[in-house]
């Protein structure tokens, strides 16, 4: 098994491309090793020391390392660990968890054609060109204009989300949606 790895925009994640399905529909975030007890990859991955964040997506792994540790020193044992996963022919998340969901939020009400409109740009124009560096956003509210995005995997923490979020998504929605005024992050 070769297993690739890529940069990403944010210097603290890499992105971990085994040659496999990882998940085979959504994503799942796990932004502390007390968050993966139901998958044995995020479990196998967090058990190297210095590893603060895992997520998957369909066809990779973005591992998010401390600070404090040089990519140098945990990436070769990062590699074992997911070698060691997919030889063991164990799934990413175990059967019958929802960790894989890694959907939008749901929104009911005055505005949900509006919310509609919003996913649907997020799904068709944004979450592809993100998850190419490893990370994924989804739809967490709308209220008032203002969009609420959660960013998650190498989007998280990355120097260059804010003017992602402003610059790009803010500018897009807008473009489509008058409605729109703002988008802003939200940590969940």
């Amino acid at each position: 098994m070769f297993i690739q790895t890529e940069n990403t925009p944010n210097p603290a994640t890499l992105k971990f491309l085994p040659g496999q399905t990882v998940l085979e529909t959504g994503t799942a975030d796990f932004p502390s090793a007390e968050t993966a007890g139901t998958s044995p990859l995020a479990s196998r991955i967090f058990a190297v020391n210095g590893v603060a964040g895992v997520f998957f997506g369909n066809d990779f792994v973005t591992v998010t390392k401390a600070d404090a540790v040089e990519w140098e020193h945990v990436k070769p044992a990062i590699l074992g660990a997911i070698m060691e996963h997919f030889q063991s022919g164990q799934p990413a998340i175990a059967d019958g968890s929802d960790a894989g969901a890694g959907g939008h939020a749901e929104h009911d009400g005055e505005d949900a054609d509006i919310v509609n409109q919003i996913k649907e740009l997020l799904d068709t124009r944004v979450r592809p060109a993100v998850a190419q560096d490893g990370g994924d956003i989804t739809f967490h509210g709308f209220d008032r204009g203002v969009v609420y995005l959660h960013m998650q995997g190498a989007c998280a923490g990355c120097p260059s989300s804010t003017l992602t979020l402003k610059m790009g998504i803010e500018n897009l929605l807008r473009h489509y949606i008058p409605e729109v005024l703002e988008v802003r992050p939200v940590a969940v």
